[in-house]
């Protein structure tokens, strides 16, 4: 019976991976805040490694749902597609670089500092807020960049600078190089879908990195912790595909302001939870 629970929360873990990933809510905000409610029976090393790894899942449906257009060897492509392919996947590589080069060296730290309920709840409200006023500030402006392929190198690196604030729980890696996006001039379709490219070596790293460490550490995972994390994985690789469909859809006729909103009220909520919790 304890079994059927754990693999039940992986399930849900899972889900709210699937749809956190991609909106721009955050993921690992919204699993720091569930791992407050619906706490898995793990180890706190394996817990650590899970949390990132899961993203696995996510990241193989990005790969399937965009695999020609990501394909650059792909037989149904001209010479100049296929160059353009390659351009594509060279700007998605420098704009990793900048959280890369910080997610390496400060990783254990803000673990220690930004992994908790204050963090992801103040993230939260602040970038809600930023949502809201870069919508309204952008909303009658025009874009020349309107496709991926339409973004500079430039752009892309700056886009990648952006995705280092998501280093902070709460922030939402989709959320900041979004925002980066729009800010920059680039049109929401081609900031979100470039989003999506992006996080393929970003999580991939991120996911490499937390299962390095927990080698190193010393520790092992049981078998159930591994069905755990596979079950996790497979939920939010098949919750993933359709959040990502609406998602694309959605931003083709709305803003994102209904999500600066939906953080807003989160954060405060979270906020409230956990004062009444101190003070009772």
């Amino acid at each position: 019976m304890d079994m059927i629970i754990e693999l039940l929360k992986a399930v849900l873990f899972g889900i709210v991976e699937g749809i956190t990933e991609w909106l721009p809510i955050s993921s690992t905000g919204h699993m720091i805040l569930l791992n407050e409610f619906v706490e898995l029976k793990v180890s706190e090393e394996f817990y650590k490694m899970f949390e990132v790894v899961i993203q696995l899942g996510a990241i193989l449906a990005v790969i399937l749902l965009f695999f020609h257009k990501l394909n650059p060897f792909s037989s149904k492509k001209t010479e100049p597609q296929k160059r353009n392919t390659w351009r594509l996947w060279f700007k998605v590589v420098l704009a990793v670089v900048p959280s890369a080069v910080i997610g390496i060296l400060f990783d254990d730290w803000m673990d220690a500092h930004f992994y908790n309920y204050i963090v992801v709840a103040i993230t939260l409200i602040v970038y809600g807020i930023a949502f809201l006023f870069v919508e309204k500030a952008n909303e009658h402006r025009s874009t020349n960049v309107s496709t991926v392929y339409d973004i500079d190198m430039k752009t892309a690196l700056l886009i990648g600078c952006f995705q280092c604030l998501s280093l902070i729980p709460g922030t939402s890696r989709s959320g900041s190089t979004i925002l980066g996006a729009i800010i920059l001039g680039v049109g929401r379709s081609a900031g979100a879908e470039f989003s999506f490219f992006l996080a393929i070596p970003t999580m991939l790293g991120a996911s490499a990195l937390k299962l390095v460490k927990f080698l190193l550490s010393g520790a092992t995972a049981t078998s159930t912790e591994l069905i755990i994390l596979a079950v996790g994985c497979i939920v939010s690789f098949v919750v993933s595909l359709l959040v990502i469909k609406g998602l694309m859809e959605y931003v083709r006729r709305h803003s994102f302001a209904v999500f600066g909103v939906y953080r807003i009220i989160l954060g405060i909520l979270v906020l409230g939870y956990f004062a009444f919790q101190t003070f009772v």
